[in-house]
């Protein structure tokens, strides 16, 4: 395994700096310097809790008197406020101050719950992320966005809300079952056709060893996505405008999972086949040619992702899409290539949107 390296998210008093390298659970120096509390709260779910929970728990003893626990249910399903609640039940029967810390272990659900519930139990105590899935460690745990579904649109309630720290342990991606690789490689490959050619090469290139979680190739893919990640999110935290184009695929993904259901595809499934979804938009509005949308379209399908959406209908596809965060007085925009590397966010016609949707569902 690499040596550990560290990303910083630069955003002032609230700057932070992300760890990434293998057995970091177990390394004390990782835990140094923590929010001084009395109390933590570790929040995993029913999946990862019973791998990494007590492993956790050691490594914070040293540093807080207490550290208590809640599991929650797995699964982007259970992304909701009963959930949501099972995490203030806790901290209210503990007896947990303004100042205790909660450490987020799991995915992108737990990361964002337990976020959303630290920006709001006593209007803000500070949290870490400690993220276990690929996906989570390449997007979800950085840059502050927390948030819970709602029945008719992913994320619409929660918080802008930094962490403390994100410590990446790559030995928790061991665990992982293939399907959640495939999921996390989706947030990882977005990065390509938005941000740097350069990456999507090497992405294309290294494919096979991500696939075979060679230990050098995730060491790789997480430390650049987090660098290209913070650069973003250091120029734009509450995405009134760069920040956005992190959204690749998200408009159409978004529709997938809350038309079939949310927890039936996930998140990352959705991501790749909107990101197809995207491209053919793109190619559509004359942004990029044919060979560019099918060279990422193909990785994609390399990478073990749908290329081809839910036929949920357009106008079911249409009516969630104009509930997105990106929406402009019932406008949708979407976040669409313009030009290799480069991504902007724009409103497309609806009849467009319609042809790419009858090629791209099924």
């Amino acid at each position: 395994m690499p040596a550990p390296q560290t990303v910083r998210i630069s955003l002032g008093e609230r700057s932070y700096d992300i760890a990434i390298g293998g057995g970091l659970l177990a390394d004390p120096a990782c835990w140094r310097g923590l929010p001084a509390a009395s109390a933590a709260l570790v929040v995993s779910n029913t999946t990862v809790a019973p791998l990494y929970a007590a492993r956790l728990r050691a490594a914070l003893a040293p540093h807080y008197k207490q550290v208590h626990e809640v599991v929650l249910p797995d699964g982007e399903e259970h992304k909701d406020w009963p959930t949501l609640n099972l995490i203030f039940d806790q901290l209210l029967a503990k007896g947990c101050d303004r100042k205790t810390v909660l450490f987020a272990l799991g995915g992108g659900v737990v990361g964002d719950m337990t976020g959303f519930a630290a920006a709001s139990y006593m209007r803000g105590v500070p949290f870490v992320q400690v993220p276990t899935t690929l996906l989570a460690q390449v997007d979800s745990s950085v840059g502050g966005k927390t948030a819970i579904n709602h029945p008719q649109g992913k994320n619409m309630i929660g918080a802008f809300y930094q962490p403390a720290r994100v410590l990446c342990d790559l030995d928790t991606l061991k665990t992982l079952p293939p399907r959640e690789l495939s999921a996390g490689l989706a947030e990882v490959i977005k990065y390509g056709p938005i941000h740097d050619l350069a990456f999507l090469d090497w992405i294309e290139a290294n494919i096979d060893a991500l696939l075979a979680r060679e230990p050098a190739a995730l060491a790789h893919v997480v430390k650049r996505s987090c660098e290209i990640k913070a650069e973003v999110v250091g120029q734009d935290e509450r995405e009134s405008g760069l920040r956005a184009i992190l959204n690749f695929g998200h408009t159409f993904g978004h529709a997938i999972e809350a038309g079939l259901g949310y927890g039936e595809w996930l998140h990352g499934e959705a991501v790749g086949c909107g990101m197809v979804m995207a491209l053919q938009l793109s190619l559509r509005l004359g942004l990029v040619d044919e060979a560019f949308a099918q060279r990422v379209t193909a990785l994609i399908a390399r990478a073990k992702l749908p290329t081809a959406g839910p036929a949920l209908g357009a106008e079911r596809y249409l009516e969630l899409m104009r509930v997105d965060k990106k929406a402009e007085g019932g406008e949708i925009r979407f976040v669409v290539i313009d030009g290799p590397g480069r991504a902007a966010v724009r409103p497309a016609p609806d009849a467009v949107v319609r042809q790419v949707l009858a090629d791209c569902t099924r």
